[in-house]
């Protein structure tokens, strides 16, 4: 019986690193991955027939082969051996037949099962349609090498045919992924799309990019059950519900805030420059961006900021943190960057028939003459944040119930 290992995983075998002397690590059930000194790896089977240990059997290079598929080869193999019969001609036929992962089928099927495991559901899901719809039916059949700029544009220009430029644009992006995939694996020397400029698919007016709905939904319940930190989560989560800027939360102070009232002031001079000869800006707290801050209150690990950096000096993150967490989810909402929450939330209110007046005003505090109206102003502000704050609750809900009936 071949002896017990812990299984590994995909992390673990990228970050095997060759020694002076090539040296194996087992997987379980006879598999087993040497790492030769030159730093490449590769898939072997261990075995014992008729009571003697045989010589390892090659499975395969693993820049061809995925551990999913190097396990189903063991498991093929060890079946043989239970039947009295050396998996060696089986072994090599294999061998043979993974001279096909040259060409693109193939190694978008590595790509899909290595790279993509650790990826959202959804983001597997939109990643696969686009290779099984548009790419694969045109180009899988060529070399990986053989794949030009030109293929690439055809592909794009038949979606686009289709009414459909965003989507050209994402498969465009999809395959620009793969090939960075590829050439780190070393089964590639260039990449192809990375050629194709975006703008020459598809052009946006990113000033305009505004969020639906269900992507709403889907970015915030794939950010919530992400692993990034929690204290970034809840930044992100507050960047939708005041439609604060990037800049303002990420500097914001627990001074600036009072949240018996449910206000948040933010001084004149932390104003970008079109806004600063304005007053302070006050923004109006739903109930769930309450929640939220009293839960960093709760375990807030500065008395300064709201997300101090993780070195420890009394400073706020970088102002590029959030964009790097975003970036690592891997979220499959196109063409969106974070300053996009703003615009979606004002747009969401206006298509509420809430009023233009208001929602300019929403961020700061109304310049009436008369204090009644002062009051009547911030009740109105307030209750469009808290209707904001309610739609936003019921797409999350929305995108959880999905997550729920796809699993």
């Amino acid at each position: 019986m071949p002896r017990l290992a812990t299984p590994l995983t995909e992390s673990q075998v990228r970050a095997l690193e060759p020694r002076a002397t090539r040296y194996c690590v087992a997987d379980g059930n006879g598999l087993v991955i040497e790492v030769m000194t030159t730093g490449s790896k590769i898939w072997r089977f261990r075995y014992t027939l008729n009571g003697k240990r045989q010589p390892l059997a090659t499975i395969g290079d693993y820049r061809m082969i995925s551990l999913r598929v190097a396990r189903a080869k063991a498991q093929k193999y060890a079946a043989l051996v239970a039947q009295g019969i050396s998996p060696v001609a089986t072994a090599r036929r294999d061998r043979g037949a993974e001279s096909k992962a040259d060409v693109l089928r193939e190694a978008a099927e590595l790509y899909l099962a290595t790279a993509l495991a650790g990826k959202s559901d959804e983001y597997r899901r939109t990643t696969r349609r686009a290779l099984d719809k548009d790419v694969l039916p045109a180009i899988g059949n060529k070399p990986i090498a053989a794949v030009s700029a030109d293929d690439i544009v055809a592909i794009c220009e038949r979606i686009k045919r289709r009414g459909s430029p965003k989507m050209a644009l994402h498969t465009r992006n999809v395959v620009k992924r793969l090939y960075a995939y590829l050439i780190a694996r070393q089964l590639a020397t260039s990449n192809p799309a990375q050629i194709v400029p975006a703008r020459s698919i598809a052009t946006f007016d990113s000033r305009t990019r505004v969020l639906s709905g269900a992507e709403i939904g889907v970015t915030l319940h794939t950010i919530d059950t992400s692993n990034i930190r929690r204290p970034l989560k809840l930044a992100l989560h507050l960047l939708v519900l005041t439609m604060a800027r990037k800049s303002d939360l990420v500097d914001a102070k627990w001074a600036e805030f009072d949240l018996e009232r449910a206000r948040w002031t933010i001084p004149a001079a932390r104003l970008n420059a079109r806004e600063q000869a304005r007053a302070d800006r006050v923004v109006h707290l739903s109930r769930q961006a309450l929640a939220l801050l009293r839960e960093l209150q709760r375990d807030r690990a500065s008395d300064n900021y709201l997300f101090p950096s993780v070195r420890g000096d009394d400073r706020p993150i970088a102002k590029s943190t959030l964009n790097q967490a975003v970036k690592a989810l891997g979220l499959d909402v196109e063409h969106f960057v974070l300053h996009d929450f703003r615009r979606t939330a004002a747009t969401h209110l206006r298509e509420s028939a809430q009023q233009a007046q208001a929602l300019d005003t929403t961020h700061s505090e109304a310049a009436a003459e008369a204090e009644t109206e002062a009051t009547a102003e911030a009740a109105r502000q307030h209750h469009l944040l808290q209707s904001w704050a309610d739609l936003v609750d019921s797409q999350i809900e929305a995108a959880r119930h999905a997550a729920r009936g796809a699993a």
